[in-house]
C-alpha cells in the first residue's frame, strides 16, 4: 500500500488551509444566508467587455498567444498605467498572467532562494506567506496597527530587515483592512530601503478602488521604481474575476526570468480573456467610475451602521472591505464569525484568516447589494444585543 503521507511534500503539508474557506463551506449548506465574505464584485462584467470576448470566439481567435500575451494587450496596459496612474512601462516590460495571483507567485519564485526572507505586512491577503513557503523562503510577518491606519511604517520595516531579507510585499490598497499607502508613507519606505538590494512586490489589484484620494504606487516614487514589481489585474476594477487575467511589470532582467517560469508552467493566459481585457482598458474608464461610486455609497452605509451600534472601525480608504473591532465580546474572531453565521445566517470572515494580528477583528466585504448590507446590519445589531445582554 502506498504511504502517501511519507511521499508528499513536507512544505505543502505544513500549509494551513485558507481560513476563509471554512465559512463558505458552511454557507453552502444554508438557504437564504447573506454572504459579506467573498471578495468579489457583485457586478457582472460590463457588456461591451463581454461582447469583445464573444466576438473573439466568433472570429476563431482560440489559439495560444505569445507567452507574454498579446502585444495589443501589453500596449493597452502600458497606455492605461500612464493614463490612470502616471506610471511609465514599455510593453516589453509587461507580461500577462493568469490572474494577479500567478503574477505574485512568479515574482516570489523568480527572486527567492532557499532561506531568503520575505517581509509581509499583516493583516493582508492569505496567499503571500504560503507562496513564500512553497518557494522555500521564510515569511517574516510584520503586524500593522489600527492606530497607524494599518500602514507599514518605516520603523516597523527597519526592525524587520535582516541580512537575509530579499523581498518586501506591499499589499495596498489592503485586503482586509482597506488601508492605503500615501506618497509620504512610500517615501519613508524608500528611505529605509536605500542602499539595499531588497526588491518590492507591489500588489495593486485594488488600485482603482480608493475613496477621496488617488492611488499612489511605489512606481510613482523614483527611488522605488527600479526595485518594484507591479502586480495588477482585471478582477476588481472591471468585475472580471472569472476571466482569470492579470499582469506584472518590472525590471526587464527579472521579467525575463519570470517569463521562463510562466512558459513552463502556464504557456500563456487565456486568449478570450485577453481580447476582452483590451476592450476593458481602452473603453472601461466609465465602468470603473460607476462601480467605485456604488462601492463608496455602500462603504459609507456600512461604516455608519457599524459605528451606530458601537463597533470601533477604522475608516477604509481603499478596496471594498471593512475591518471592525469585535474583541470586547469575550469571543475569538473565529467564534464570533461562526456564531454570527449559524445564528443570523450572515457570513463574514475572522480577522485571523489574514494573520494572527487580526485577532479581535472581522472582515466585512461591502461588494454586495445595499439591500444585503442593510439586512446584514439589522442581523448584526440583534446578534450584538444578545452578546451584550
Amino acid at each position: 500500500m502506498m504511504d502517501y503521507d511519507r511521499i508528499m511534500s513536507r512544505n505543502v503539508k505544513t500549509l494551513q488551509p485558507s481560513g476563509i474557506r471554512k465559512f463558505f463551506d458552511i454557507l453552502d449548506t444554508m438557504k437564504d444566508a447573506i454572504s459579506l465574505g467573498i471578495g468579489e464584485p457583485d457586478f457582472v462584467t460590463p457588456w461591451h467587455i463581454r461582447e469583445a470576448g464573444v466576438y473573439s470566439l466568433e472570429q476563431g481567435f482560440t489559439k495560444y498567444t505569445s507567452n507574454a500575451g498579446l502585444i495589443r494587450l501589453r500596449e493597452a496596459v502600458s497606455g492605461y498605467l500612464k493614463r490612470r496612474f502616471d506610471i511609465g512601462y514599455d510593453p516589453a516590460d509587461i507580461f500577462i498572467t493568469v490572474g494577479g495571483s500567478e503574477a505574485i507567485d512568479l515574482c516570489v519564485r523568480a527572486l527567492i532562494d532557499p532561506g531568503d526572507e520575505v517581509i509581509i505586512p499583516v493583516p493582508s491577503f492569505v496567499c503571500y506567506g504560503p507562496l513564500v513557503t512553497m518557494a522555500n523562503g521564510v515569511p517574516v510577518y510584520v503586524e500593522t496597527k489600527a492606530e497607524n491606519e494599518f500602514k507599514l511604517t518605516a520603523q516597523e520595516l527597519r526592525a524587520a530587515i535582516t541580512p537575509k531579507t530579499k523581498l518586501l510585499v506591499l499589499p495596498y490598497p489592503n485586503n482586509p483592512t482597506g488601508g492605503i499607502m500615501e506618497r509620504r508613507d512610500l517615501e519613508d519606505i524608500a528611505s529605509v530601503l536605500e542602499g539595499t538590494d531588497i526588491m518590492v512586490l507591489s500588489d495593486e489589484i485594488y488600485a482603482e478602488l480608493t475613496y477621496g484620494q488617488k492611488h499612489v504606487s511605489p512606481c510613482n516614487i523614483p527611488a522605488l521604481y527600479d526595485r518594484t514589481m507591479l502586480v495588477n489585474g482585471f478582477s476588481k476594477a472591471y468585475a472580471m474575476t472569472g476571466w482569470r487575467l492579470g499582469y506584472v511589470c518590472g525590471p526587464r532582467a527579472i521579467m525575463k526570468q519570470m517569463l521562463k517560469i510562466h512558459q513552463y508552467g502556464i504557456m500563456s493566459a487565456p486568449t478570450t480573456s485577453q481580447y476582452a481585457a483590451i476592450e476593458a482598458l481602452r473603453n472601461g474608464d466609465a465602468d470603473i467610475e460607476t462601480m467605485r461610486e456604488s462601492y463608496n455609497k455602500r462603504r459609507r452605509l456600512l461604516l455608519k451602521g457599524l459605528r451606530d451600534m458601537g463597533l470601533e472601525c477604522f475608516e477604509p480608504r481603499g478596496a471594498f472591505y471593512m475591518f471592525p473591532r469585535i474583541g470586547d465580546f469575550g469571543l475569538t474572531s473565529d467564534e464570533f464569525c461562526t456564531r454570527f453565521l449559524q445564528e443570523e445566517r450572515v457570513a463574514i470572515i475572522p480577522g485571523t484568516a489574514f494573520g494572527q494580528g487580526g485577532e479581535g477583528y472581522t472582515r466585512i466585504c461591502y461588494a454586495s447589494s445595499v439591500e444585503n448590507i442593510e439586512t446584514a446590519l439589522e442581523r448584526l445589531r440583534a446578534f450584538l444585543e444578545r452578546l451584550r445582554s
